[in-house]
């Protein structure tokens, strides 16, 4: 993890906070690069950092037996990860392996505790932003069980489109396969489907999204659903019904 004095991009989270607090909190933390493929953190492991993205995107894993896990969860630019921290938790029981290569902004947990016994608001919003979290794990397990393959790898590129703020990255099918949690063949076909309706051009791990229309009406609702989630609860709920 190589540290870089270039910040790309906004993360999405922080810049909801007032400039003031915005702007302390990007002088408290390190720019950093995140490595494809890096394990930030593995399960249980002791929380060292917290991690606000940029344009990077980090993927949480779910082992469930010795050689299979699942994605139970993505966190971009719109989110933080080891939000566990929040809970008191000095542990986190998902693994985090970057997916797409970027950068970040990255605070020690103990600098990041004592920012938050500082300032009401930190803790208004993080406390906010685990309410999202939480959301969109529960909408995420729902759709795994309910929503058919073409559906679910829709709603993941434009996941990842968001996140890469690009309508062009590169994944490979490997890695799609194991966010689904299905095998690559399932990939293989709903991948063509999509591309068969001139949705995506899609070839070894190249990705460009030919028409965001297209794929959004492709996409399960649950799409839509978390980016409601996001919006009303980060941007609209009152401070009461945060708490």
């Amino acid at each position: 993890m190589q540290v870089n004095q270039l910040i790309v991009s906004e993360n999405l989270l922080l810049a909801a906070l007032p400039q003031a607090e915005y702007l302390h909190m990007q002088f408290k933390c390190d720019t950093v690069e995140l490595l494809v493929n890096e394990v930030i953190n593995s399960a249980e492991d002791k929380i060292q950092y917290i991690y606000f993205p940029t344009n990077a995107i980090i993927s949480l894993m779910k082992q469930i037996d010795f050689n299979k896990s699942i994605e139970v969860g993505m966190i971009g630019n719109e989110g933080m990860l080891n939000s566990t921290l929040l809970l008191g938790a000095e542990s986190t029981p998902f693994t985090s392996v970057v997916q797409k290569s970027g950068g970040a902004l990255r605070i020690s947990a103990r600098s990041f505790i004592l920012e938050l016994e500082q300032s009401v608001i930190l803790q208004r919003l993080f406390k906010r932003y685990i309410k999202v979290l939480f959301n969109q794990l529960v909408q995420n397990a729902a759709c795994t069980r309910f929503h058919v393959v073409e559906a679910r790898l829709a709603r993941l590129l434009l996941m990842i489109r968001d996140r890469s703020q690009s309508p062009r990255f590169h994944v490979t099918q490997e890695s799609l396969a194991q966010m689904l949690g299905v095998r690559r063949v399932g990939v293989t076909k709903a991948a063509g489907v999509l591309q068969h309706k001139k949705f995506i051009y899609y070839n070894r791990g190249d990705i460009v999204i030919l028409s965001n229309a297209g794929l959004s009406s492709a996409s399960c609702s649950c799409y839509q659903t978390d980016n409601d989630t996001y919006n009303r609860i980060l941007h609209h709920e009152d401070d009461s019904s945060s708490e």
